[in-house]
């Protein structure tokens, strides 16, 4: 059995991106966060691990509170990088990380030369996909693989019998990229920010219009309207909105075409599956995400892991609460090639029954009126069925009675900015709230 398995059954990973991410992280049920630092991870924008102090509290903390903290290393790095990679990471390998979670060859072997004591994770960066390649990195020392999110239960399940004694992890929810786990160009094609470098700008996810068009003998391209008898046989063309004129053909082979929006993983389903399977870790994707986000995701996956441990079964109301974060509909990646039509009804009508959206946070507690003050982050109204989110424990209450700032009754919460009053208990303080639709 691994370290972590010993330590827990099935580790629980969230996100970090900064210092309150990785305390909502563990406060809602997480046994251990991943940060980086901007210049050598793949997440550059809100990230506050830049800063050596942050890394040292955030460190210092997850270890007081007998968690873990890995250290996300993975850039893909050109020579620039490499030469100032082990001046910048020894004073980060002082503050002792876990793991550092890794992708380079060239980095991993100088991690290796110049701290063999330090154990090292293989990011999913670098697209292990099967048991040789699995056996090869412990090899070289790896103490983890972080599987490829293209391999479906079984293909798991038989690299886990073939290397035993190698700790795996898998993404079970978050966004899925569009290219090869993580190996996309667009961004630096559109504006020269490399996805590789940590500075993806989500192009895959911008808004594009499909158009019919032709090229001319001058090599300019007309275009004319999709549904018109003009545009049979024309090829197709690309147009992003904020690059009106410039247009993309869409070249397509036998599997069809890539620029496309993925749907967001949401792998709750095969929890189950994958502790029998002996997985040591299951992962939450998603450092650029709000406090929210990595709360509410770590309290259902930490249900759905402590059901799956304790024989239960899948709470169908778990879906629902994943099904109000903000996301661009859910599939289950490649773990399950086909679906039972049944299942699929199933998964659907839970996910849309129960749903809410994250409303407000509360900040503030007034003993003498009995009320709290809300932190407005979306709309909600007196008579709104209200979820408070809490580490000790959800429930409901049906809003009564709300006030502004000044104490006057107050009807509707108009949105992000504003903060109100509502009649809540002692002991919420730093609880959201979300609106049940």
């Amino acid at each position: 059995m691994s370290d972590a398995a010993a330590l827990f059954p099935a580790e629980l990973l969230a996100p970090a991106g900064s210092l309150n991410m990785m305390r909502t992280a563990f406060a809602f049920g997480a046994d251990a966060v991943y940060a980086g630092q901007p210049r050598y991870s793949l997440r550059v924008r809100n990230n506050d691990f830049g800063d050596l102090d942050m890394l040292a509290l955030a460190i210092g903390e997850a270890h007081d509170g007998g968690k873990r903290f890995y250290l996300v290393s993975n850039v893909i790095p050109h020579n620039a990088k490499v030469r100032t990679y082990l001046a910048d990471l020894a004073q980060v390998v002082e503050l002792k990380p876990d793991a550092l979670i890794m992708a380079d060859p060239g980095l991993i072997d100088l991690v290796r030369e110049t701290w063999p004591g330090m154990p090292v994770h293989l990011s999913v960066q670098a697209n292990t996909v099967n048991f040789a390649a699995v056996r090869f990195w412990k090899k070289l020392g790896i103490s983890r693989i972080i599987l490829s999110r293209e391999l479906s239960l079984d293909e798991i399940a038989e690299i886990r019998q073939e290397c035993p004694d190698i700790e795996l992890e898998v993404f079970i929810h978050g966004a899925l990229c569009i290219a090869y786990s993580g190996r996309c160009l667009l961004s630096g094609y559109f504006n020269h920010r490399d996805p590789n470098q940590g500075s993806c700008t989500n192009s895959c996810r911008w808004d594009y219009k499909v158009k019919a068009g032709s090229e001319d003998a001058s090599g300019d391209i007309r275009v004319c309207h999709p549904a018109s008898s003009e545009a049979v046989g024309k090829p197709w063309l690309l147009e992003e909105r904020e690059r009106p004129g410039e247009l993309m053909p869409i070249e397509e082979d036998e599997h069809g075409t890539y620029i496309m929006n993925s749907k967001d993983l949401r792998a709750i389903e095969h929890v189950h599956r994958l502790i029998e399977i002996g997985v040591d870790s299951l992962k939450i994707e998603g450092r650029t995400k709000s406090a929210y986000y990595v709360a509410r995701t770590a309290q259902v996956y930490r249900c759905a892991i402590d059901d799956a441990i304790a024989g239960r079964p899948l709470n169908p109301k778990l879906l629902g609460e994943l099904e109000g974060l903000a996301n661009r509909g859910y599939t289950d990646g490649f773990y399950q090639r086909h679906h039972e039509h049944d299942r699929q009804n199933y998964l659907r009508g839970h996910s849309e029954s129960g749903r809410s959206l994250y409303v407000g946070d509360v900040i503030e507690w007034d003993g003498v009126r009995g009320m709290v003050e809300i932190e407005v982050k979306n709309r909600f109204s007196v008579g709104d069925r209200i979820e408070v989110i809490h580490p000790a424990g959800n429930f409901e209450v049906r809003l009564e009675h709300m006030e502004n700032i000044d104490g006057a009754a107050l009807g509707v919460a108009p949105g992000n900015g504003h903060r109100v009053w509502i009649p809540l208990a002692e002991g919420l303080r730093g609880a959201m709230l979300a609106r049940f639709v």
